[in-house]
């Protein structure tokens, strides 16, 4: 899709997450105890590397939804859809493959070694959407491939798809007080930042639960659903990894790699 190229993504992200960092600001779910700027410092590191990293591996993308679409091959094939049904399904279908990516990450222990990264930051906000070490995006990549290949996804549904999935994780983690009458609405269907913000818990049976990325549906179906949490007693980050030394960007890179035991 010409509307969305890559430059066209990056603005809104930068548009996006400058308006919910103000935000941030005027209602947040949590008052501040640090500096915010030194705080996202890492965390802004680690999207750049995010950013670059997806670029590079782009076309993989491009070339798989090439050859399902000149091969005629893919579930989605075998049926004459509109273009609207075509997105809903194929938008539904990548965010069914994100939901078992997500949640292998917490179940493996390779995957947790990397989704930990995510996981240790103790302030939650906008700049967490993207905290996520090389290694996670390229597992992350290798589902979004999947997706395509067996549902024959068109790239223009994949361009769609990872604009909304972007967007919704920066709304999702920022640092925000939703009404709850509008925070119950939404999350019949979507992934909310109360909804979210669960899974960010020290506690390991709230943090192994609310895996869905962007449709809530998915873990009310696998029945690992949490409705609500006590966010007066909620602590986010992961216990033994608050320490300076594991916050720094050259922390956060080497975590994976370190004989850290799941805390």
């Amino acid at each position: 899709m010409e509307l969305l190229t890559d430059q066209v993504r990056l603005a809104l992200l930068v548009f996006l997450c400058g308006l919910l960092w103000s935000l941030e600001s005027l209602v947040p779910l949590y008052q501040y105890r640090n500096s915010r700027v030194r705080h996202a410092l890492p965390n802004v590191a680690l999207t750049v590397i995010l950013v670059l990293t997806n670029l590079a591996l782009s076309f993989s993308s491009v070339y798989v939804a090439a050859f399902t679409d000149r091969s005629g091959v893919g579930l989605l094939t075998l049926f004459a859809l509109s273009p609207w049904i075509h997105a809903i399904i194929g938008v539904a279908v990548m965010d069914l493959f994100a939901y078992f990516a997500h949640l292998l990450l917490h179940k493996s222990w390779l995957g947790w070694q990397f989704h930990r990264v995510h996981h240790s930051e103790n302030a939650v906000d906008v700049t967490t959407a993207f905290r996520q070490h090389p290694g996670e995006t390229v597992w992350r990549l290798l589902w979004q491939l999947a997706a395509i290949a067996l549902f024959g996804i068109p790239l223009w549904i994949v361009a769609i798809y990872l604009s909304l999935s972007a967007l919704n994780a920066q709304f999702e983690h920022a640092n925000i007080r939703l009404n709850r009458t509008l925070d119950r609405f939404l999350r019949l269907l979507f992934v909310t930042p109360p909804m979210h913000k669960v899974h960010h818990s020290r506690d390991q049976k709230e943090t192994d639960s609310n895996y869905s990325n962007i449709l809530s549906l998915w873990d009310r179906i696998f029945g690992t659903y949490t409705s609500a949490t006590d966010f007066g007693k909620l602590s986010y980050g992961l216990d033994g990894f608050d320490v300076k030394e594991r916050q720094t960007l050259g922390g956060l890179l080497r975590m994976p790699f370190m004989n850290y035991n799941r805390v």
